[in-house]
């Protein structure tokens, strides 16, 4: 069967809500002014550092002070333990029915590896073949290579790639690999401006989606 590798924020959880609590946490603890959800998960997509980074350009924080501001929204993040995050409607039944057709899944997210397993856990996923994060290799999506090594840790067969946003598009063309975009996530871009082989609202559809897919690869 298929291995199908999915991104985790804005395509099998919404995090925006508990993301913009631990940036927000930051910023009140050294000062900075308040940010609007909105705005804060328009960072979300290349992974904390970028996050962060752009978190400091939109507040006049000091760059210098990057590394320090990054392990502070890390520990609210995991302080705040999935407390409020929670996956989208249809998914733990899109990925039930897709490991009964045989399929192997993975994870590839630019969120670090630790707290990436960890909101998995917590939310009780079953357990994923495979999870590559943002700080598994030493790039970051969109470089395909994080995508390589989770569909390469799945075996052989072929890959399909399930995201939300313009890194995920990005990814999946430079892999030159099939890409499910699930439209009700964080994308910044119109659904028409991104590379995608299909797109679905819908969890529900994702099986159809993926065995329509795989019939024409």
């Amino acid at each position: 069967m298929a291995r199908i590798v999915f991104d985790l924020d804005g395509t099998l959880i919404d995090s925006a809500g508990e993301i913009h609590a631990a940036v927000q946490r930051m910023l009140d603890e050294v000062g900075g002014p308040t940010l609007d959800l909105p705005t804060v998960t328009g960072f979300v997509g290349n992974g904390l550092p970028k996050l962060v980074e752009r978190v400091i350009r939109a507040t006049g924080l000091d760059m210098a002070r990057h590394a320090d501001l990054t392990d502070r929204v890390l520990s609210h993040f995991n302080a705040l333990g999935g407390s409020m995050t929670a996956p989208y409607p249809g998914v733990m039944q899109a990925l039930s029915q897709l490991r009964s057709d045989g399929h192997a899944l993975a994870i590839c997210t630019n969120k670090p590896e630790a707290p990436a397993r960890h909101i998995l856990e917590t939310l009780g996923f079953a357990p994923f073949d495979a999870v590559v994060g943002g700080d598994t290799l030493p790039t970051r999506k969109p470089d395909p290579d994080m995508l390589w090594a989770a569909a390469e840790a799945l075996g052989d067969g072929p890959l399909i790639y399930v995201g939300d946003s313009d890194v995920d598009a990005e990814t999946a063309e430079r892999a030159q690999v099939p890409f499910l975009l699930f439209t009700e996530g964080y994308r910044k871009s119109a659904v028409e401006a991104l590379y995608h082989t299909a797109r679905f609202d819908r969890f529900d559809d994702l099986p159809d989606l993926v065995a329509g897919t795989l019939s024409g690869v």
